[in-house]
């Protein structure tokens, strides 16, 4: 029997169609809005572009579609809101990920109450282990930012009383304070919050109102590294700059951090086909079949080098770890094994800086980078997935948080 010539391109189509089909339903469980939180070589064909083409490409869609984007937030009258005698207390917690939501939360709660927020402590991952705010980001320009917006102390003076303990769901809503937090507040005088994360809405806002504003200004007007941690980090970044001459000084920062790789909140959903983990061996796939080359330097916010990236320095050889790149007079202080938040800030905003921003993990961790990315404009986020066959275009996998402009970033900057 003959083949119909017909026929087997249709099949062939339709076997496409639906690999396409599969690629786009994995970056859509990678970008779910609703965040889940959980605790060359011979073997790769070489392709012809290089970083500096595909980065080139992507600002040039960007700028063609969009142009820059600014804020569209307005900073709220003092006026609207009368002051009351009590207090706001809370906690970083967990990584500065979570320290924009805290932050925000926090600024909103005071705000609608009229109260005094208290600068907050950091609380490391172990028990009893805290730093001052200042350690690790600046108070001056903090307090500054949230001038006419909320008052701020520095400390809780020494003759407050009891505080009640009021525990609040990540971006919290006006109707909650309401009915929620204000009375405890009026009874007690003093709150101390704790922001509950079980799951993390990244939607815009279909609203737009003062404390939309508010929540604006806070998570991304707010925060900047102190000084002493910020310069590591600039001198970090201009060290793979440095060593990414062939690309005019472009590099890719990658979120791969081995134990959250193995862990078991990590592995495929039973049933599903969805990842929302890649390892090493899998991100190099992922990159040479998206156009880069082995010239390509790359960042990883692991800390110290793990025998199970080494498939991806093999591919791409210009990888490197925080303690590849740190300034040696800065690792005693830096990447102690009690300077866990110091590590987390750096990879924060290295991964914000990079010319590319690939999240291996699912998370909030690349929701939130993905959100300071918008705001600066870096909007090369390549969410990964498997790609069958020899390539693919890379802005097919752009993150659908930047195609789709879902981000509630893109309700404070327009």
């Amino acid at each position: 029997m003959g083949f119909d010539c017909r026929q087997v391109v249709a099949g062939f189509l339709t076997i496409t169609m639906f690999v396409m089909l599969g690629n786009m339903i994995k970056r859509d469980h990678f970008d779910s809005v609703h965040v889940r939180l959980s605790e060359t070589s011979d073997g790769f064909t070489d392709t012809s572009k290089s970083l500096d083409k595909t980065i080139a490409k992507f600002d040039a869609a960007w700028k063609e579609e969009t142009g820059e984007l600014k804020p569209c937030w307005t900073k709220p009258d003092s006026d609207d809101v009368e002051e009351s005698k009590g207090y706001v207390t809370f906690s970083l917690t967990n990584g500065p990920e979570y320290h924009v939501w805290q932050i925000a939360d926090a600024v909103v709660v005071a705000r609608s109450l009229g109260a005094t927020l208290v600068l907050p402590d950091i609380r490391g991952s172990k028990a009893g282990e805290r730093r001052t705010f200042g350690e690790i980001y600046d108070v001056k320009k903090f307090i500054k930012s949230l001038d006419g917006v909320v008052r701020v102390a520095k400390s809780l003076p020494g003759d407050v009383g009891k505080i009640a303990a009021v525990q609040v769901p990540n971006r919290v809503t006006e109707d909650y304070i309401a009915e929620h937090i204000e009375p405890v507040y009026r009874k007690k005088g003093n709150i101390r919050l704790s922001t509950h994360f079980r799951s993390v809405n990244m939607k815009k806002s279909d609203t737009k109102g003062n404390l939309d504003s508010v929540a604006c200004l806070a998570m991304f007007g707010t925060l900047e590294l102190q000084p002493a941690v910020q310069e590591v980090v600039d001198s970090m970044v201009e060290r793979l700059r440095t060593l990414s001459r062939k690309s005019d000084g472009h590099f890719v920062a990658i979120d791969l951090r081995v134990e959250v790789l193995e862990s078991k909140g990590c592995q495929e959903s039973e049933g599903s086909e969805a990842k929302s983990c890649y390892d090493g061996m899998e991100i190099a796939d992922f990159l040479q079949k998206t156009g880069f080359d082995r010239s390509t330097t790359i960042y990883l916010t692991q800390t110290v080098w793990h025998s199970s990236l080494d498939p991806l320095k093999e591919f791409f050889p210009k990888t490197y770890t925080k303690e590849g790149i740190m300034p040696a007079d800065k690792k005693l202080k830096f990447l102690s094994e009690n300077s866990v938040e110091f590590q987390e800030a750096i990879d924060f905003y290295i991964c914000a800086e990079s010319d590319v921003f690939v999240p291996a993990i699912s998370g909030l961790f690349y929701a939130n980078v993905a959100g300071k990315r918008i705001a600066a404009g870096k909007t090369q986020i390549l969410v990964p997935a498997t790609i069958p066959g020899k390539s693919a275009p890379a802005d097919e996998f752009l993150s659908h948080y930047i195609t789709k402009k879902n981000h509630f970033a893109y309700s404070c900057y327009c």
